[in-house]
């Protein structure tokens, strides 16, 4: 969530570019030349740049057409001043930060100079892509405001609270006699439920009632209410243990402090006074329904994205999914498990993702002459802890590469498998406490199965779970795994394009051969396998397939499939009413799972009057075998005959018949002009 007024543009380099670096009091290390090389028209060298030095900062800003300040950790002062010139109609410059000191400066002392000036120029590289903007809505918030307590202990902060902000505290337990006050409501009742988002939720209460505020003596409410709903902006919680709301750390607008004392209550205020306005609202994630894979007829299939989704943002909605933009909070985990693409993360897209890892491995490669490992971290966890392992131990070994995301979650095999393609020795994935671990483990043991069918270490893809700066840097500064040698892979095309190219050339398939690794159920490749006795072709799976993978023919009963198209979603086999589906996980290679192979066929039985064929012929055959003789109906041999018909010639047969229900009379012969002379 950021303000209207938030800046989100992309760095792009422009002419008349400068980079300014800061050494941070000497501690830091910079070789200016080779920065001149990357897009910038001049590179200056300061010592304090947030202090002393200002006043670089200030003429870079007043005679640029762009600046780039390697320090976000004083992001406030650059800002600030930047603001300060613009009223003073002194600014040109555009103003860009990135942070070099705590990923590539602050390290082991015993790191080579040429690795770290590596890092440097590949972190530089990545911030300078042109970044694809991100979707959004706007969201209002009015400052609604709903205080839910224990007692009136709270009711001093709502009075003040009720000064800025429209407030409405529900206590739990009646109050002594209290007045009513003008700045806040009173109410009495226990939260049953909490939904939605900031300026959207809907809360929901038992035993409601409200404060009378007329007449004189005790504090009197209204009958309690057996159920009651409103809605409000802003929800301070001050009862719950545990959250109302699923993936709590991604609701904005939800303030849960159980047993808050006085200092927490004024943090609470401030951040509630803080939430007030218009706000844009990602829309992190696409949803193609047309590819969906969850359900079709009322018959469920994949259930991948509302499995992982920990925000319960994702929900059944018929023969799709709905995804609740105002539950979303950015993990990407829907993504990283969607088979089919139906669901993509847009914040960015997986496209940009795999630029910007070819970007930093390639840049870094070039000029230290070997290759780093990557490590994938989100932007509050991931970030904190690196920055303190920088300024109070070793810092990131000089060939980590840091990754930064919004979440971990959305990296899946496909970024994983691209990392060691473009040229990375690792790819590593720094958990946060808070990530949840389902798209995670999901994902690295997909990976790990499909690398163990390969020529590389399974091990060069780990999950890093470190809490503290010292289990972080005893992951990081140990054995590292040797550059990986491997055919030079074209990573185009979607996540399964991807993951498929990789695998192969780890595999050393040839493109040509027939080849395959078996994989577990629920793993988004392989092929089906149909019981051809069990089988009457009646094509329900073919209807229902979302991918195309299943098809048919024109010219006679057969159920054949694309492999290559094949995402397991398990439609076909929930909806075989005859149950002779069986998923096999699998990934093959081969020009054969990019053509259609045939699962189960028949030849057609042929009609007896006009010889076009129609049906099955051993189901034909089963259903005179069964009637023949044994049903009333059909103990006449030509009643018989009408099963081994087409449509035309049933139809048609039935009409002619001598006993057809629906048959009247002969038609009288037609007069002619001939009958009327003759006679």
């Amino acid at each position: 969530m950021r303000t209207t007024t938030e800046k989100n543009s992309p760095t792009i380099m422009k002419t008349n570019t400068t980079l300014v670096l800061c050494r941070c009091d000497s501690s830091l290390k910079y070789n200016p030349e080779a920065f001149k090389g990357h897009g910038f028209d001049d590179v200056i060298v300061t010592d304090q740049l947030c202090g002393n030095d200002l006043d670089v900062a200030v003429a870079a800003l007043t005679q640029r057409d762009q600046v780039v300040f390697a320090c976000e950790q004083q992001a406030q002062i650059f800002e600030q001043l930047s603001e300060e010139l613009t009223a003073e109609n002194a600014l040109k410059a555009s103003l860009d930060l990135i942070d070099l000191r705590d990923r590539a400066g602050w390290t082991a002392t015993d790191e080579k100079d040429a690795l770290i000036e590596a890092k440097q120029l590949a972190l530089l590289a990545d911030a300078t892509l042109d970044r694809p903007g991100t979707a959004a809505r706007e969201v209002t918030s009015s400052g609604t405001c709903l205080i839910i307590a224990k007692d009136s202990s709270v009711l001093p902060f709502a009075e003040t609270l009720g000064e800025e902000l429209a407030v409405t505290c529900v206590l739990e337990t009646p109050p002594a006699n209290i007045s009513p006050s003008g700045n806040y409501d009173l109410a009495l009742g226990q939260i049953q439920s909490v939904a939605g988002g900031l300026g959207a939720f809907d809360v929901a209460f038992t035993q409601f009632a409200t404060l009378i505020a007329t007449g004189r003596g005790a504090t009197q409410f209204s009958a309690p209410k057996d159920t009651a709903s409103s809605t409000c902006d802003i929800v301070i919680d001050l009862v719950s243990e545990q959250s109302l709301l699923a993936a709590e750390a991604t609701r904005d607008g939800y303030l849960r402090a159980p047993d808050a004392d006085a200092l927490k209550l004024a943090q609470l205020g401030a951040q509630a006074k803080g939430l007030v306005g218009t706000f844009e609202k990602p829309l992190y994630v696409k949803y193609e329904g047309s590819i969906c894979a969850h359900s079709r007829s009322q018959k469920t299939g994949c259930t991948r994205c509302v499995d992982t989704c920990g925000a319960q943002a994702i929900q059944s909605n018929g023969d799709g999914v709905y995804v609740d933009p105002d539950m979303c909070g950015g993990c990407g985990g829907c993504a990283s498990v969607c088979p089919t693409g139906a669901i993509a993360y847009d914040d960015p897209p997986f496209e940009f993702m795999v630029q910007r890892l070819k970007t930093l491995i390639e840049t870094f490669q070039n000029h230290a002459q070997t290759s780093p490992r990557v490590l994938f971290i989100d932007r509050q966890f991931g970030r904190h802890l690196i920055a303190e392992s920088a300024r109070f131990s070793q810092g990131l070994p000089a060939d980590v590469i840091p990754y930064e995301v919004d979440n971990v979650e959305l990296i899946g095999h496909a970024e994983l498998l691209a990392a060691l393609a473009a040229g990375a020795s690792e790819a590593l994935i720094l958990k946060s406490p808070k990530t949840a671990k389902t798209a995670i483990e999901n994902q690295s043991a997909l990976t790990h199965r499909l690398l163990e069918a390969t020529r590389v270490d399974a091990q060069r893809v780990k999950v890093i779970e470190a809490s503290d700066i010292a289990s972080l840097e005893q992951a990081l500064y140990g054995t590292r795994m040797p550059a990986l040698k491997h055919e030079e892979v074209a990573l185009l095309g979607g996540r399964r394009e991807v993951a498929k190219r990789v695998t192969a050339a780890f595999l050393g398939h040839d493109g040509e051969s027939p080849a395959s690794i078996a994989l577990e159920p629920g793993d988004p490749y392989g092929t089906i396998e149909v019981n051809s006795d069990k089988c009457t072709l009646c094509l329900a799976c073919v209807s229902q397939c979302p991918t195309g993978a299943l098809n048919d023919r024109s010219d006679r009963p057969e159920i054949n499939i694309v492999e290559n198209a094949c995402v397991q979603c398990g439609l076909c086999a929930n909806t075989c009413p005859e149950q002779a589906i069986t998923l096999k996980p699998q990934l093959s290679f081969g020009p054969q799972t990019l053509e259609q192979s045939s699962l189960h066929g028949e030849d057609p039985f042929e009609c007896i009057e006009c010889g076009r064929p129609f049906g099955v012929k051993s189901t034909i055959e089963r259903i005179i075998e069964k009637l023949e003789g044994n049903h009333w109906m059909y103990t006449d041999s030509d009643n018989t005959k009408l099963v081994k018909m087409c449509d035309d010639c049933r139809i048609s047969a039935q009409y002619h018949d001598a006993n057809a229900p629906l048959r009247g009379p002969d038609r009288p012969r037609v007069r002619t002009t001939d009958d009327y002379l003759d006679s």
